[in-house]
Order: structure tokens, then C-alpha cells, then sequence
């Protein structure tokens, strides 16, 4: 009998978070200890969620798929584009190689996948300019007879993208999907726990809260196969994308390149156009890039960088390559432990974060986007069902080995095997 899969990302489920006491999130207990856990996963670099679930369904690192980050190099606009489209990913995908075998796809949220041929797929987006809204972008984005069904049975759940609204409706339509449609491969994004960090910090109650209602998200999940008459057939993947670390201070690196007149400081902190150095967000990292017409010395740029607070490591293209990342940057900048950067190029180079900020843009008690060496930053996955081993424990594993082993659970002979990772062997009985 075909195995069927179903994949739930919990959103910045760290490694950490399931250790100790779990029974105040029973589900997950209970499918630590019936499944295999791979307890530390090592994330990919820049460590964030639309790099890292391209990279979960591909197999391979940012610099081979082209997703180097959450949005685009566009410096000039106040909110650049997302890396939304499936025509942006340069290899083959997990649920692509599905469709061409004939198997039955499905896709909740999950990041860029949006204009795919996933079979039921709700794609995540958001409109970022004005003559846009929310009901248009998604329904060009995703199925739209199955968004325009699923929206007229759960859409009062929602609340536009507002968690935890947006993962309650998110689960409703998985729920319902599994039961009605029965898909092959199942890929669910969750994303409250991850909003509720960035907004309170790693363990604020907010977070802790969200972690508990992901483990009756989950729950209910699973139950639905079960009403389907398809648990039995279903191997599970409850798996974190990335970690996050408590921050309490922004770096503005694109300030001092402003003020050395390297770039021309724009309207709401943008850059405008003609820019020679430019620091691209990737929240605990930031890419530098500089124009290929630049006079200004990559000596001077690494001088100036050196100088700011809260930098850690500053890593060559070559470096950048050999961990994953994008091969077109000059630099990448990790920060350290508290501190992260933004785009901005007005204010002030260092300046704490206020609790009274949180939630205007780029403020935050807690990102991700480190490097996978950064202590306690691993992430983690849990397999349960057919053909899995029970009970039993994996010490480590990295991201790019979970689309391999997918790909090996639902037998797709045709997803690629050069690839960055390896089927992780030790979960099958």
C-alpha cells in the first residue's frame, strides 16, 4: 500500500523545546516517545523560514535552490517582495517530483510554493502594496477553487494574517483536506509560536502558550486521518524550521555606509537607487553586498563593519559559499547574542529595542536568520508511523537531509540524488 505523508512545521521549534516535561503538550510526548526523535537538527544558514523550508523540500542549501532569504534585494522599497513564487526555486522540488509520479499534493502556508502545481494548496502571501488585498493576492497565489471552498467554510476563523486566527484556519483546512481529499503528501506551516516570539521573546508566556496550542493543532491533525481511515497508511514529520535567540538591540550597518556616502539615505529608512554598499537583513545576519561599479574597498567596508557593536563574525563569499549561503554577497555579518540588523538607513547605528515598539517593523524581542554554529540554536523533527522505529533516538541530522528522506518514505525515484543531504537511514525499522 502507498505510505502517505504528512509534514507539520511548527514554526521556530527549537531543539530545546523538547526536552524535560512535555506533558503539558500531550500529543507531542506521546510522539516522542512512539517515533523516532532526531533530537538536534543543524539549521541552514542565513537560518530563516523561507530559505529553510525551501531547503526542507529540496534537499540542498540557499546558494543551489536561490532562496538566500525571507524577501528581495530591493533596497529602494519601505516592504520588498517575498521570495513567494515556486518560479523562484532552481531545483526540483519534494512536492513537484510527488505530482510528476502521480501522487495527490496538498500545501497549507507552506512558503513559497505559491503559483505551484501543488493539487490543494493554500499559499502563503500577503499584499505589500497598496492596490492589493488580501483576498486577490491569495486566491492568484494558490488553488483557487479550493482557497474559494475553504474560505467559505473556515474563512471566519481568520483575522487577514493575524495569529493565532491565521493557524486555526490553517488547521481547519488541513483537517477537512485530509479527510475529504485524502492527499498523498501533506505539507502544513505553522506559524504562531514563531509570531509569538518575535513579538514577547523565546520563553515569554505569549510563546509558551502558542507552543501549547500547536500541540492541539497537531492533535487534531493526526485525528483526521484517522476519521479518514488513513492513519494507518500515514507516516508523520513534526519538525522546526529554525531556533530563535532573546534580542534587545538593532544594528543599522546601512547608517555608517550612509553617512560615508557609500549609499543615499531614502524615504522611511529605504535606500535609494545608485547605492555602492548596501547590508540586506537576514535579522542575526545581514548579507553585504556591494555594486559591481563600487571605487569603496572591501578592506574599508570590513574596517567599518569591525567597528560596530554587537558584530561577531564577519565572513568572506567563500565562507558564505561553504556553509550554503548566497555566492553574489561580499560579506556576511553575524551578530552577536542580543543583537540583530535591519535595513534601515536613518537612526542611529545601535539603539535598543523598546517594549512599546514591538510591533512596528523590524522590532522584535527574539529572530532567528544565525548561523547554525551559534550555541543552543539547533532545531529538531519527530517521524512516527509505518516503517518507522519506535521509541527511538537520534542525536543529529541536518535540514537538508529531511527532503531526501521524504522523498525515500513516499518511494519518488525521480527526486534527485545530488543532492546536499542524505536520507537519514537510522528512523526505518
Amino acid at each position: 500500500m502507498q505510505k502517505k505523508l504528512v509534514v507539520i512545521s511548527i514554526d521556530a521549534m527549537g531543539a530545546e523545546d523538547l526536552v524535560g516535561d512535555l506533558s503539558m503538550t500531550p500529543t507531542l510526548e506521546s510522539f516522542k516517545a512512539e517515533g523516532t526523535h532526531v533530537q538536534e537538527v543543524e539549521p541552514i544558514y542565513p537560518s530563516l523560514t523561507y530559505p529553510s523550508h525551501t531547503s526542507i523540500v529540496t534537499g540542498v542549501y540557499p546558494k543551489s535552490h536561490g532562496i538566500i532569504n525571507n524577501t528581495k534585494l530591493q533596497p529602494e522599497a519601505t516592504s520588498p517582495d517575498w521570495f513567494w513564487y515556486r518560479k523562484d526555486v532552481q531545483v526540483p522540488t519534494l512536492y513537484d517530483v510527488a505530482h510528476e509520479q502521480g501522487l495527490k499534493t496538498a500545501a497549507f502556508l507552506w512558503p513559497v510554493t505559491a503559483k505551484s502545481k501543488v493539487d490543494y494548496n493554500i499559499a502563503e502571501i500577503f499584499p505589500n502594496r497598496i492596490w492589493n488585498n488580501q483576498v486577490l493576492v491569495s486566491l492568484q497565489a494558490s488553488s483557487p477553487l479550493f482557497l474559494f471552498e475553504m474560505n467559505r467554510k473556515f474563512g471566519k476563523l481568520r483575522q487577514g494574517i493575524k495569529q493565532p486566527f491565521l493557524d486555526d484556519f490553517v488547521t481547519a483546512c488541513a483537517v477537512e483536506t485530509l479527510k475529504s481529499k485524502q492527499p498523498d503528501l501533506t505539507l502544513i506551516h505553522l506559524v504562531d509560536m514563531d509570531s509569538q516570539r518575535h513579538a514577547h521573546g523565546v520563553r515569554s508566556t505569549e510563546a509558551q502558550d502558542a507552543f501549547l496550542r500547536q500541540d492541539k493543532r497537531v492533535k487534531a491533525i493526526i485525528d483526521a486521518t484517522k476519521e479518514a481511515g488513513t492513519y494507518d497508511q500515514t507516516v508523520f514529520a513534526i519538525l522546526g524550521d529554525h531556533y530563535q535567540i532573546d534580542v534587545s538591540k538593532m544594528i543599522r550597518l546601512n547608517h555608517e555606509f550612509a553617512s560615508r556616502g557609500w549609499q543615499e539615505a531614502g524615504k522611511l529608512g529605504t535606500t535609494k537607487r545608485g547605492w555602492q554598499v548596501f547590508a540586506k537583513s537576514c535579522d542575526g545576519s545581514t548579507y553585504i553586498y556591494c555594486n559591481r561599479d563600487s571605487p569603496v574597498a572591501t578592506k574599508d567596508i570590513r574596517d567599518v563593519i569591525e567597528s560596530v557593536e554587537g558584530v561577531e563574525v564577519i565572513y568572506t563569499t567563500e565562507e558564505v559559499k561553504a556553509q550554503g549561503g548566497a555566492s553574489n554577497c561580499t560579506f556576511m555579518v553575524e551578530a552577536k547574542r542580543g543583537y540583530y540588523f535591519n535595513d534601515e538607513s536613518q537612526g542611529p547605528t545601535i539603539e535598543m529595542v523598546e517594549d512599546d515598539e514591538i510591533g512596528l517593523p523590524n522590532r522584535y524581542k527574539a529572530v532567528h536568520g544565525f548561523s547554525p554554529k551559534k550555541e543552543n540554536y539547533q532545531t529538531t523533527i519527530m517521524f512516527k508511523g509505518p516503517g518507522i522505529k519506535a521509541g527511538h533516538t537520534i542525536l543529529s541530522a541536518k535540514l537538508v537531509d529531511e527532503g531526501p528522506t521524504f522523498a525515500k518514505i513516499l518511494e519518488l525515484t525521480r527526486f534527485p540524488r545530488a543532492v546536499d543531504g542524505n536520507v537519514i537511514m537510522d528512523i526505518f525499522k
